[in-house]
């Protein structure tokens, strides 16, 4: 006869399964689409950790949508950890507070100080937008619509802000350890990896965040990660290859020379204002600095990429070599003769009228809002000028359009004729390509992979990046889609 269970036993046993949740991730963002990045943890304690929460950007009305409804409930979320400070990975984080999140928000110094700069940019940014468009809603009878956050929404956000390190294994909630690991993206920027346990043997989980280039020429890394048991995996260009540096760099002087020395014309720039704006100023540094042009008229027409700039010298120990012993040469590797920031709207507003050849580098990255806008509809038809795109835009965004090769783009409610030169110089680009990527992973042993999902990509890369994986060896790739709920 078998052994008899005692009653007691058996019901703290019943209780005990009652109470083990199952480990899990969902994707709320960044599922299909490259922007809105947001994936939830679920502890066999029920504890709730959302990795970043990200603005969906560049999607047209659809957008607006997807950034009102997280599609879960805030207050349910436990805690908040980032991989770095980009609005498609933290700008949804005011709303997220304001509607009921009230726990910590882990991060290291660096993206804390951008997120302060980044969140109350995009906040102002939303209440100009909003009401250029509640002045139409207006003028046909429709219901205003209200800012999905303010700037004191923002205020909130950041006391909630709890400082770590990286490299330094931290504890969030009952026992899930975390380890954040330098990804190369921008300043600030990591793999986040986490030890999660399911009754009592541990699960490990890493997300890679936005991963960086190889001899990034301003950051050190990507570091190698921990050996994962599922690896959350970017895809942004996972159907691509970027040029190498030196390409870039001969394309910039081929440009600058064309445009602003033979035509006399501008070159506008639509840059994000972190780490993509310092690169290029780096690079007109060096070109200027080594003789291969002369100083020329050059203007950072924004604030926060001045303020961003500022927040990078202050964060010189994630520099990596290279400019390490060029400052000790040039001093300053972010200024040079001709080269003004700008700041005030007044002053801006006087560079339509400076005669000559020159560079205007502004924000943002995709010209979907800020003053590049503006420099864009002044210049676009006038055919001495190049537009010059340095990074990813989704196709609805005004870039991405460009890039596309419209003839005809809508700014500010207004139909201009493209008619200037529209350049691409995807060098610049702060993300990996497949082959860069497939380098990051190496540090993984592949037969302890047991699965990997794959986020932020347009199908087209998530197709091709799932292909080179399997090729590689990886023995089971899964392209994540919308409210996907995988039981680990």
């Amino acid at each position: 006869m078998g052994k008899m269970i005692n009653c007691k036993s058996f019901t703290e046993i019943q209780i005990f399964l009652k109470n083990i949740h199952t480990v899990k991730i969902t994707f709320y963002g960044a599922a299909r689409k490259v922007t809105g990045s947001k994936h939830m943890i679920t502890t066999e304690h029920g504890e709730n950790i959302l990795l970043d929460c990200g603005l969906f950007q560049g999607e047209g009305p659809e957008g607006d949508q997807l950034n009102r409804h997280f599609g879960f409930e805030p207050s349910t979320v436990d805690y908040v950890i980032l991989s770095h400070a980009h609005i498609d990975h933290t700008g949804l984080l005011p709303k997220l507070v304001r509607d009921g999140f009230s726990g910590p928000i882990y991060a290291n110094s660096s993206t804390i100080d951008l997120c302060r700069l980044m969140l109350a940019d995009s906040a102002h940014i939303q209440e100009m937008d909003l009401e250029r468009i509640n002045r139409r809603r207006a003028e046909k009878n429709k219901e205003l619509l209200e800012p999905l956050y303010t700037i004191e929404d923002v205020k909130a956000v950041m006391q909630l802000m709890v400082q770590v390190r990286n490299e330094s294994e931290f504890t969030v909630g009952q026992d899930t350890k975390v380890l954040l690991t330098a990804n190369a993206h921008i300043l600030g920027s990591v793999a986040i990896n986490l030890t999660l346990f399911k009754q009592g043997k541990p699960v490990r989980i890493t997300f890679t965040g936005d991963i960086g280039r190889p001899n990034d020429k301003i950051l050190s890394g990507p570091d190698a990660f921990p050996q994962a048991d599922y690896i959350v995996c970017e895809s942004t260009y996972g159907e691509r290859l970027h040029p190498t540096a030196d390409d870039g760099a001969a394309k910039m002087l081929q440009l600058v020379k064309h445009t602003c020395l033979e035509n006399h014309g501008k070159i506008i720039i639509p840059a994000f204002s972190v780490d993509r704006t310092q690169e290029i100023i780096y690079m007109l540094d060096r070109l200027i600095g080594d003789g291969h042009l002369p100083p020329i008229p050059t203007f950072v027409d924004s604030p926060l990429s001045v303020e961003a700039t500022h927040i990078m010298n202050r964060h010189r120990d994630e520099f990596n070599h290279d400019i390490v012993q060029y400052m000790h040469k040039d001093g300053d590797p972010f200024g040079f003769p001709g080269l003004q920031y700008i700041t005030k709207v007044e002053d801006s507003k006087k560079i339509n009228d400076f005669k000559g050849g020159c560079i205007i580098i502004s924000a943002s990255g995709m010209a979907e809002a800020g003053r590049v806008k503006h420099h864009i509809a002044n210049n676009i038809e006038d055919s001495r000028n190049t537009i010059l795109l340095v990074g990813y835009a989704t196709p609805m965004s005004l870039a991405g359009k460009l890039k596309d090769g419209e003839t005809t783009v809508r700014i500010f409610g207004e139909e201009h004729n493209v008619l200037a030169q529209i350049e691409s110089m995807p060098y610049f680009s702060a993300h990996a390509d497949w082959k860069e990527m497939l380098n990051y992973l190496s540090c993984q042993i592949k037969d302890r992979v047991k699965e990997v999902f794959l986020v932020h990509g347009s199908d087209s890369s998530l197709g091709e990046w799932k292909g080179h994986l399997l090729d590689a060896g990886y023995k089971k790739v899964t392209i994540a889609e919308p409210k996907m709920v995988i039981e680990l």
